[in-house]
């Protein structure tokens, strides 16, 4: 990226100087039709032009100069855009960057963060703030050096043609530009926190109304949200309009500019024949059709980057300014073929006034089929956090055959550990993508998907579907019940040949039947894979009857 960032710069120092010499081709043309023949005597550049051209009139001549600075603009216009090809492809590949290492910024802080943050925000800063990034900071950047540049070339060959017309134009334009600048710079920043506050609050409503519509349709909760939807809504709406407002100054300085120029240079005469000022004036008039437009794209890109300035202090505090780690795939896998020891192990979260889990010891054996109770808050969740490697103790260790679990393993202990929620995760896809997650859809292994489906009692099911195991089943899994639901978060342990199998409180939500019938296929998948370790957090006697220990944790247990 480093080296095709100095090609960038190398094709915005082309365009400006693209830009200018399609401009100062047109002087030429100007002279032509200001002054007539009265330039092509052999001391003038055009007429020396014309005498080594060998043309035999003026008329022909003429013709030849006008072909000649159509084919130089539209050779000019052909590269420009090349050129800002090359410049949009690499700002929009630094885009698909930025968004792909805040995307793994976020996945990689861990289950903790992102269960303390806000899914809708963090959402908004990967699709939507890198995407402002590089187009309301970057690209205006990249246009403010192209278009500053043009502007000082076209001072300096002002300047050399005319020194007092050069004083006269930055005389009329550096103190507008100033006063302009110094007007709305707080202003710009401001409207961009603003709007980007309200744009995070209004993606939190639409999330959380979306999320929870049986519960805010009941309760009747829907018009207060559409309150608070319509107050951002209008907030977003008000800073866009005071944006837009600012983002016209720019245009009304420069055109108010060049009037005043042009018209101090007519009154004041500025010491020059009729002939030199109508010259003068005319390549000022041509001069002023590019350098307005350059002015205020310089201005409407400083107003761009001053809007979105906050882009910035978000990519910052996401840790942007180091490279990103290198992402692998990790196949290998940490077999259990003992136990598993949890070794002292405390456990606090960040702001907490207490550990949740505190010094706590406790030895699962392979194949062994354990249940975790305890009351509310006891920390059985966030046991089985630690023991899925999502949590990281802040004291004490836990081991796999004596191997102490840490960063550097926890992908390949995760290889060969199944995981059943009690809300298991479903994407709104078919099944079978469901069932194999990691899988892309055309190397999924049918024969192994067969047995996983089998294994989990899903066959009469599957077999009822349209499509059988590619039937798409809603989003969330809007169409299947908790008891398939839950069959499929086993299905998908299993497809993975894992060692270990957890459920948390995977049948708590489910009714008596359902709670038997997935209980039942637990069991016959203990009996049918001696080898396969299951553990199992519940409230319910009923399934940890069905355990052969049952591990109980109070706030006070210290090892088990």
């Amino acid at each position: 990226m480093r080296r095709r960032g100095a090609v960038v710069v190398a094709t915005i120092f082309a365009r400006a100087i693209l830009n200018f010499a399609g401009l100062a081709v047109l002087v030429p043309v100007l002279v032509l039709i200001l002054d007539g023949g009265s330039h092509l005597s052999p001391e003038t550049p055009l007429g020396r032009a014309y005498t080594l051209s060998g043309f035999d009139s003026y008329a022909s001549f003429t013709i030849a100069v006008c072909a000649a600075v159509i084919a130089v603009v539209a050779i000019k216009s052909l590269a420009n855009i090349l050129l800002c090809r090359i410049e949009s492809r690499y700002i929009y590949d630094l885009y698909r960057r930025l968004s792909r290492s805040l995307f793994i910024r976020y996945h990689d802080r861990g289950l903790q963060f992102v269960k303390s943050s806000n899914s809708a925000v963090l959402a908004r800063n990967i699709n939507f703030v890198c995407l402002a990034a590089v187009t309301g900071i970057l690209k205006p950047l990249s246009t403010i050096v192209c278009e500053l540049m043009l502007v000082v070339l076209m001072f300096a060959a002002v300047a050399l043609y005319s020194p007092a017309a050069a004083l006269l134009v930055a005389a009329v334009f550096l103190p507008s530009a100033w006063l302009y600048l110094s007007a709305v710079r707080n202003r710009l920043e401001h409207y961009g926190v603003e709007e980007n506050d309200a744009q995070r609050r209004k993606a939190r409503i639409v999330a959380e109304a979306l999320r929870g519509y049986a519960d805010m349709e009941v309760g009747n909760a829907f018009p207060q949200t559409m309150r608070r939807f319509e107050n951002e809504t209008k907030m977003i709406s008000e800073m866009r309009v005071r944006n837009t407002t600012l983002s016209m100054l720019p245009q009304a300085f420069t055109e108010l500019g060049i009037v005043i120029g042009m018209s101090a240079m007519i009154v004041a005469d500025i010491g020059m024949d009729s002939d030199r000022l109508r010259l003068l004036f005319g390549i000022l008039a041509v001069a002023a059709l590019r350098l307005m437009p350059s002015i205020r794209n310089i201005l409407n890109s400083w107003t761009s980057i001053r809007y979105n300035r906050y882009t910035l202090d978000i990519l910052r505090e996401a840790g942007m300014d180091d490279e990103p780690a290198e992402r692998r795939t990790c196949t290998e896998r940490l077999g259990l073929r003992q136990k598993i020891e949890v070794r002292g192990v405390s456990f606090r979260f960040d702001g907490a006034a207490a550990d949740t889990l505190h010094d706590m010891s406790l030895t699962i054996r392979r194949g062994e089929r354990v249940g975790i109770s305890g009351a509310s808050g006891a920390g059985k969740t966030t046991l089985f956090n630690l023991l899925l490697g999502l949590y990281t103790p802040g004291r004490g260790e836990i081991l796999i055959d004596g191997v102490p679990l840490t960063p550097d393993n926890r992908r390949a202990w995760q290889n060969t550990v199944g995981y059943v929620s009690q809300n298991v995760f479903i994407l709104d896809t078919t099944l079978a993508q469901n069932i194999a997650l990691a899988d892309e859809p055309d190397k999924i292994d049918r024969s192994r998907l067969d047995r996983a489906l089998d294994a989990a009692d899903l066959r009469e099911f599957v077999d009822s579907l349209p499509d059988g195991a590619d039937t798409r089943i809603g989003e969330a899994g809007s169409r299947i019940s908790g008891g398939q639901r839950q069959r499929i978060g086993i299905a998908r342990a299993l497809y993975r040949s894992c060692d270990v199998l957890m459920f948390d409180e995977a049948t708590s939500s489910l009714d008596e039947r359902s709670e038997n019938n997935i209980n039942d296929a637990i069991e016959r998948l203990a009996r049918d894979n001696d080898g396969l370790t299951i553990i199992i957090i519940s409230h319910r006697r009923s399934t940890l009857e069905r355990c052969r220990r049952v591990i109980t944790l109070t706030p006070n247990d210290r090892s088990i």
